[in-house]
């Protein structure tokens, strides 16, 4: 009561909450430390540090730095040829080095398949239904597409519009309506028993549930039965904002899904990939020219196999919309709520151009969502950037990466969050560039341990609040599978194309393994895959099954003797220890580790089973 009456003597002064103001760009911050900055988002680290009397921690080695690179953008570890290269560039000049790497791994084709994992996570991409039977859907040119833009560096904004609204693009490409395969990638059922008018009010949740999420960082689905408890969305704003996708049909597999695999699921489309696309054009090109009667039959040969190979995606076509009723409670049997049209969130609206008399459509919400002056394109900004923050440094500067709202988490570092928002809207929503000026920073080249820390900063700051150091994390599902694979020389680079069973024999990235929400790989689940649902963040557990499968699936014994075989048969064995402590692990054996290891082998006599254990090491698992 007290601290009431003295704000309400003081004026009682009220500000929206952080998240429900755009963001600008601050003064970069002074620093005493002048030397030690490489970018102005080192600037806002180093002030709060100095600001706090704490202590950054020293510089990662040189090895730590090249695989933390290799596994935040690729997916994959260096080989021993790439880290020396590096160590060499490094000696002349560490941040030149950085940066050319960073700039020739973005320039890889596998960027985009490292990056296409995460995005499909918050998408809930999946290669089945989801429901009941979980029948087998197709939707596998929209993963191929997602890989794509992100290589292509396709403007974020650009990538907004292409998904929730491509087919309502002016001219619309082949590759706009793979876009719009993002509307259909709820769960969805044609079950004999199934009342569509209740399917048709899940759907319609779900999909709020994901844009809201994924675009705004709030949590608009708590708003579907009353008003939210926590932030100004009303039960209103949930239907409206759903109404945007009253045009998408979600009723027509009801009468024409069957348990065929794959399912039925129209609007569909056979295409091929811009990837496809672009061979066929080149084959076509080389037939023309070819005068070697031999190699030109080839040529056609494979231009005629590709040309068969279609393969089918759902798309999106708008229908005529059908009505929204606000659902009192959330009772899809209760058509007494008031009919609604697509609407913005009104409290996020107050400056936003009226269009009375014209119905808002899809692409009015994807253009809303990176509008920086009229719509909230500043507030989904500040959203991807705390993302692209997460994927480098293992969490987001605003540590809840879905709920930007009352129940979420304040950053740490507002202003420097700000900034990096601005920075990506101002760049063109150029991802490239933001990723690039992260891995740029010295507080990116931060050490992960705590050994070396000042007790003073890991006492006062042991939750690494305010990054005196860097995150080490133990690697995801897909990427400890196909580091695996790499290193035995087996895994299959091929880009793209139709899903692949995910079995202990499948060469190729995880990443197109057939993802089915009913039943994953489960080496993949024991290491924490991400769920059938919409996924932020993945867990980081550590549980004993996942020693056992290390230890014990013949996806770990396989890739053990496969990476074994990979060593000259020939070699002493000090000579195939040290080399493969720098295949595995990417540095050299310590003399103690040398010495053990020789004993390990003496006594175990197979090579296969050293290489066993060391990649069950953390020093293999963990992301230092």
């Amino acid at each position: 009561k007290e601290l009431l009456k003295q704000w309400i003597a003081e004026g009682a002064n009220y500000a929206e909450p952080w998240t429900y103001l755009a963001p600008k760009r601050h003064p970069v911050p002074k620093v005493s430390f002048k030397a030690w900055p490489t970018n102005w988002v080192d600037h806002f680290i180093l002030a709060r540090l100095e600001g706090e009397k704490l202590a950054p921690s020293p510089d990662a080695d040189l090895i730590t730095l090249v695989r933390r690179l290799h596994f935040d953008l690729l997916g994959l570890p260096p080989t021993p040829m790439e880290v020396a290269a590096f160590q060499k560039a490094a000696t002349q000049n560490l941040q030149a080095a950085i940066e050319n790497e960073v700039d020739h791994l973005l320039a890889s084709p596998h960027y985009g398949e490292r990056m296409a994992i995460y995005w499909l996570d918050l998408v809930r991409y999946a290669d089945t239904v989801g429901y009941h039977g979980d029948q087998d859907q197709s939707i596998s040119p929209y993963r191929d597409y997602v890989i794509d833009a992100f290589n292509d560096n396709l403007p974020f904004d650009q990538f907004t519009r292409e998904q929730l609204a491509g087919d309502l693009l002016p001219k619309t490409t082949v590759d706009q309506k793979i876009a719009t395969g993002y509307n259909r990638l709820l769960q969805t059922s044609h079950e004999g028993g199934v009342q569509p008018k209740e399917y048709l009010a899940i759907y319609f949740a779900d999909r709020v549930r994901n844009v809201s999420n994924v675009w705004m960082g709030a949590t608009v689905g708590c708003a579907q039965c009353h008003d939210h408890k926590y932030d100004p969305y009303r039960s209103k704003d949930f239907y409206s904002l759903g109404a945007f996708f009253a045009d998408v049909d979600e009723a027509q597999h009801f009468k024409v899904g069957s348990n065929s695999l794959p399912t039925k699921r129209p609007p569909e489309l056979k295409v091929h990939t811009k990837r496809e696309r672009a061979r066929l054009a080149e084959l076509a090109d080389l037939i023309s020219k070819m005068t070697d009667a031999k190699r030109k039959k080839e040529l056609e040969a494979e231009h005629a196999a590709l040309t068969k190979a279609t393969r089918t995606t759902m798309i999106t076509v708008a229908i005529e919309p059908r009505p929204i009723r606000v659902l009192p409670r959330g009772n899809w049997l209760d058509d007494s709520g008031p009919i609604v049209e697509p609407a913005f969130p009104e409290f996020l609206t107050k400056d936003h151009p009226s269009r009375a008399g014209t119905r808002l459509t899809r692409l009015d919400l994807a253009n809303w969502f990176t509008d920086t002056k009229e719509g909230t394109g500043g507030l989904t900004a500040r959203v991807m950037a705390n993302r692209f923050w997460y994927l480098v440094f293992g969490t987001g500067i605003a540590k809840r990466l879905d709920d930007f709202g009352g129940q979420g988490e304040a950053p740490v570092h507002p202003e420097l969050l700000d900034n990096l928002a601005v920075e990506f809207y101002e760049s063109g929503w150029d991802m490239k560039r933001l990723h690039r000026l992260v891995l740029s920073s010295k507080a990116w080249q931060r050490s992960s341990s705590n050994l070396a820390a000042d007790r003073k900063t890991l006492a006062a700051d042991p939750g690494n609040q305010h990054y005196w150091r860097m995150n080490s994390r133990r690697m995801e599902s897909q990427v400890l599978r196909d580091s695996l694979l790499h290193l035995a020389g087996t895994l299959d680079l091929t880009r793209g194309g139709p899903p692949v069973t995910a079995s202990p024999n499948a060469r190729r990235r995880s990443l197109y393994f057939f993802h089915s929400r009913d039943g994953r790989s489960k080496f993949l689940a024991t290491f924490d895959d991400a769920d059938v649902f919409a996924c932020y963040r993945r867990s980081e557990s550590i549980v004993p099954q996942q020693a056992l499968a290390m230890m014990n699936s013949q996806t770990a014994t396989a890739a053990a003797k496969q990476i074994a075989a990979t060593f000259k048969p020939g070699m002493s064995p000090e000579a195939f220890v040290r080399a493969a402590f720098l295949k595995i692990l990417g540095r050299q054996a310590a003399a103690a580790e040398l010495a053990a290891s020789l004993a390990f082998l003496e006594e175990q006599k197979k090579r296969d089973h050293f290489i066993h254990a060391l990649i069950n090491l953390n020093d293999f698992l963990v992301i230092r």
